[in-house]
């Protein structure tokens, strides 16, 4: 499993990069947002969207891991359908070939006449990926991948990565919304139980790379080139969280991970659990609910914030800005949160089943609330729906605020 490890942390590294090359030039990219139709839309938003990113992030991270761990095949799912839609309103299956051209003359299909575009994603799509990084190297594990399978969310919070806004202020660290909060997710979960074991978050846009925004129109005749080494005051936050891979970054933007592994008695990650606030801070969707938001007010007083994305609210647990993320509607599916479930185990939290811990609350029952497991389809349901979290969710890192969120609500 340290060589499963090694290889989701390289896959979401090359994942990010991808990333990021779509969205360097912003009129080419308009070209490349499909809208998501029947089954596979996801019926919170009015409109639902993937882009070539989604696609092909997903597609490259089932052949890398596909192809390093065959017993994983046929056990590697994702958001996103394969199929995309080009200008011609043809319908193109994208996947990752046997050679790079082959790749490129695939997604030419799609980005025609953009030869060199298409070229430059194969190129990433094949790219071996050098991580650097010495923690990670020396992780020894023992559970076997064939007893497990993944969960891919792409892109996270799509819509936010579409917008594209770079300059959202933070609100004590959180950002609100825009390109911040678009997250590359991977996690693996056991085949048989459904408990998340291992968890892979990746920023591609954590910050702008202070060396090269200046330079932005310069650089943008060079893409695919090395952009300058970044300061040492870029390599992470205060008290070491988050690991960047070393080797070429796009030019823009820095990039960082964030890792966790939880089974039997195992815990290992590559944060430490944030210490708790006294009075705990909340973060919920823009979208939540007046009952949520008022039955949360007494026990949080001033600590309720809001965010883009269930991935990246996670993270804003996972990081200690904020104690817990509540959402009281079924709107997130396995692979918004299977990834980040496992860092959240492995620091000492969670995520549990919202609607069926107050149930069982209701009941009198003092035990453990249930946790959202990844292996079972929800009965009844078709397309999407099959793999939604219905009734909600809290993430947690220490068990007293999720008790106290429990009790307010």
């Amino acid at each position: 499993m340290a060589g499963l490890l090694q290889a989701v942390v390289g896959a979401s590294e090359k994942a990010a990069h991808v990333a990021r090359l779509c969205r360097d030039e912003e009129p080419l990219f308009q070209l490349l947002v499909a809208e998501k139709t029947g089954p596979d839309r996801n019926a919170r938003f009015q409109r639902d969207f993937k882009t070539l990113a989604d696609v092909l992030i997903q597609e490259v991270i089932k052949h890398d891991l596909g192809t390093q761990f065959p017993e994983l095949r046929g056990h590697i799912h994702g958001e996103e359908s394969n199929e995309f839609r080009n200008a011609q309103g043809e319908t193109v299956a994208v996947r990752v070939c046997a050679t790079p051209g082959d790749t490129a003359a695939l997604l030419l299909s799609v980005l025609e006449p953009e030869r060199a575009a298409a070229e430059l994603l194969a190129a990433a799509a094949h790219g071996d990926v050098a991580l650097g990084d010495a923690e990670l190297a020396g992780v020894a594990l023992g559970i076997p991948p064939r007893d497990l399978a993944i969960w891919i969310d792409p892109i996270d919070s799509t819509n936010e990565y579409i917008g594209g806004r770079e300059d959202v202020a933070p609100v004590d660290g959180i950002v609100p919304a825009g390109l911040r909060s678009a997250l590359v997710l991977i996690g693996a979960y056991d085949r048989h139980t459904g408990c998340p074991v291992l968890g892979v978050i990746n920023e591609p846009f954590f910050r702008r790379d202070p060396l090269t925004r200046r330079y932005r129109h310069r650089e943008s005749a060079g893409a695919g080139g090395t952009a300058p080494s970044r300061p040492p005051e870029a390599r992470g936050e205060p008290g070491g969280q988050g690991r960047h891979a070393q080797g070429p970054h796009p030019r823009r933007w820095q990039g960082r991970y964030h890792w966790g592994v939880a089974f039997g008695d195992t815990r290992l990650s590559s944060l430490s659990p944030p210490p708790p606030r006294p009075t705990p801070r909340v973060v919920l969707s823009r979208v939540e609910g007046p009952a949520v938001r008022e039955a949360l007010g007494p026990l949080c007083g001033s600590g309720l914030r809001f965010a883009a994305g269930a991935g990246y609210k996670m993270l804003c647990v996972i990081l200690g800005l904020a104690d817990a993320y509540v959402l009281s509607e079924g709107s997130t599916f396995a692979w918004d949160a299977c990834a980040p479930h496992a860092i959240l185990r492995a620091l000492g939290g969670g995520v549990v089943a919202l609607a069926e811990a107050l149930r069982a609350r209701r009941a009198g029952d003092a035990g453990p609330p249930p946790e959202l497991v990844y292996n079972r389809p929800a009965e009844g349901a078709a397309g999407a729906e099959c793999w939604a979290n219905r009734g909600g969710l809290v993430a947690y890192v220490h068990p007293p605020h999720l008790e106290a969120v429990l009790a307010a609500l």
